[in-house]
């Protein structure tokens, strides 16, 4: 029996139209090699046995963006930096300021973006107890040092361009929330659940110039960089620098990476020592990224429907036509209020840490009361949301490590547009775990300082941050 009938349509009438979201103004690209030397310290793992990086896997880079209107006016500055994350949150704060001041910048026009890589050292500040950490200080000024280069550099080689954006999907990234199958077991945890959908959105962005010769690739994707775990020695991008490899020697250009709302998506085959899972992760990556990219239309041309030909069946005719392209360009800062667990004292938690002779345990003792230093005694935190209009785009993020429902939430919320996506932008704060998930034994939530209700919240900060830009 059929479904539907021609008397009773199975759809609403179709757009008669297609674009990608696009902006046009002035672009800059600049890249930096941020490798630190080997015999850093490195530990990220409670489980490794060893506590500084052997060999160099892959270099690490810095890439800067740099994006203004034709017309001039303040430039905004998106950075995208092989790193893992922030031990304290005033860490970034204090190298934050430094760099606005140098590059005389206002805070909402820079989003400076970590990778997420696992394979990295830790940003924090020298500890005379932990070997290697007296190469971190020098590393450490290294990175700003390649922030200012990039950007200076991309601000004085910027050139009109289109960015163009375009979707498509990506079987990487698996769910990560896994019921423990030991039988006497109620805890969640961190691996495959092939029962689970994971969210497979790639974003491509495509950055040309007026003759149309592609300048970069963006590509945002939503995927723990956990490929390598505690048996790995060597400093590594994880899957990220194979997929950059794979990109740019396709297209010449260079590849920036922007790390979705991940919260719960990782590899299917991950917490190994072996560096080619990686470059197989980022290869797989790179190749759907090429395939989103070489769906795009042509710069400037979008599809419109032009009429029916009658032939065996009625066909549809579609044909390329301009488009105007946005030059839209805006920034804005806004603060949400999250409530914070009752979590004992820094002093208090290093008399646990000190006393702890489980060296994964120790580990997450040791990130806890780090946390902790950083919030104070406070109930509650103001988490900085940073949203940017691009064209017709909007580029979205925070320094928490959302779950993957905001960022479906937003681009169902918000369909007409392109909807970046980001994680760890500006910070890093902890996990922001959906609320139901707080009746569960999992480590997002003992992890996070936040309460429960506080991905909800910033997920609604984040669509009254894209009102008020489009507004």
């Amino acid at each position: 029996m059929n479904q539907y009938s021609p008397a009773q349509p199975p759809f609403a009438p179709p757009p008669s139209a297609q674009r990608h979201s696009s902006f046009r103004g002035r672009i800059g690209i600049a890249r930096e090699d941020i490798t630190p030397p080997v015999g850093i310290y490195s530990r990220n793992w409670g489980a490794a046995t060893h506590e500084t990086a052997e060999s160099i896997h892959r270099s690490l880079s810095l890439t800067a963006l740099t994006i203004a209107t034709s017309a001039g006016g303040d430039p905004l500055v998106l950075i995208d930096a092989d790193l893992g994350w922030w031990r304290e949150m005033n860490s970034f704060r204090r190298f934050q300021k430094r760099l606005l001041d140098e590059v005389k910048l206002a805070s909402s026009h820079l989003i400076f973006a970590l990778s997420h890589t696992h394979a990295s050292p830790p940003l924090m500040e020298p500890d005379p107890s932990l070997p290697g950490s007296e190469l971190l200080g020098p590393w450490y000024e290294l990175i700003y040092q390649a922030a200012v280069s990039a950007i200076k550099h991309a601000l004085t080689t910027a050139d009109e361009s289109v960015l163009d954006w375009h979707r498509g999907h990506c079987g990487l990234a698996v769910a990560r929330d896994f019921p423990d199958p030991h039988p006497t077991s109620n805890r969640m945890i961190c691996g495959y659940n092939p029962a689970v959908a994971a969210d497979d959105t790639l974003v491509v962005g495509r950055i040309t110039d007026p003759a149309g010769t592609v300048r970069a690739t963006l590509v945002n994707y939503a995927c723990h960089p956990t490929t390598l775990a505690w048996a790995n020695t060597a400093i590594s991008p994880d899957y990220i620098g194979a997929m950059r490899e794979t990109v740019e020697e396709a297209t010449g250009a260079i590849a920036f990476f922007l790390q979705g709302m991940s919260g719960e998506l990782a590899p299917k085959h991950q917490y190994v020592g072996d560096v080619e899972v990686a470059d197989r992760h980022g290869k797989q990556l790179g190749h759907a990224a090429l395939a989103t990219l070489n769906d795009m239309d042509p710069v400037g041309n979008h599809l419109c429907f032009e009429g029916v030909m009658e032939s065996g069946a009625p066909l549809a005719l579609w044909k390329y036509q301009p488009h105007e392209i946005s030059p839209a360009l805006q920034a804005i800062e806004v603060t949400v209020d999250l409530k914070l667990k009752e979590w004992p004292s820094a002093e208090a938690l290093e008399q646990q840490r000190i006393a702890c002779d489980d060296r994964a345990l120790e580990e997450r003792l040791r990130r806890k009361r780090d946390i902790r230093r950083w919030l104070g005694d406070g109930s509650s935190f103001p988490l900085p949301v940073y949203a940017w209009r691009v064209g017709d785009a909007v580029i979205v993020g925070c320094a928490g490590e959302a779950y993957s429902q905001v960022q479906q939430e937003l681009r169902h919320r918000f369909a007409d547009l392109t909807v970046i996506c980001m994680n760890i932008v500006n910070g890093t704060v902890g996990y922001l775990p959906p609320a139901d998930l707080y009746d569960v034994d999992t480590y997002p939530v003992w992890q996070t300082p936040f309460d429960r209700g506080c991905l909800e919240r910033t997920g609604e900060a984040m669509c009254d941050a894209i009102e008020k830009l489009l507004n």
